[in-house]
């Protein structure tokens, strides 16, 4: 995967929503590739505690763009929204785990 862009990895760790299968061969791709990623439990978690992380990857997202591997991606911004730090649209790439499989997602990180 070419170094650009940061990842965000969302394990859906609460939800459930995401099949095991695909986040797992998503996870086990990010970890054998040379890309800079950053994994976290759940961002409807973090949304919900107003984690302070969030406001650092909007800032992550405006200086260096960023790729969120997560849900469906109305839902990633409207946890981010919901928080008061709505990310730059024209700096994220959104790749969902509910509808793409985990080798459309590699693909989409190694040609972004």
């Amino acid at each position: 995967m070419p170094d650009s862009a940061p990842i965000l990895y969302c394990r859906c760790a609460y939800a459930q929503v995401v099949p095991s299968d695909v986040k797992d061969q998503v996870l086990a791709d990010l970890g054998e590739s040379s890309a800079s990623f950053e994994a976290v439990s759940d961002l409807c978690e973090f949304a919900a505690h107003r984690d302070p992380r969030l406001a650092e990857l909007k800032q992550r997202a405006a200086d260096q763009g960023l790729k969120i591997v997560a849900c469906y991606p109305r839902v990633v911004k409207g946890l981010f929204q919901q928080c008061g730090q709505p990310l730059p649209e024209e700096k994220v790439t959104y790749l969902n785990m509910r509808t793409q499989t985990a080798e459309e997602i590699r693909e989409a990180l190694e040609n972004a």
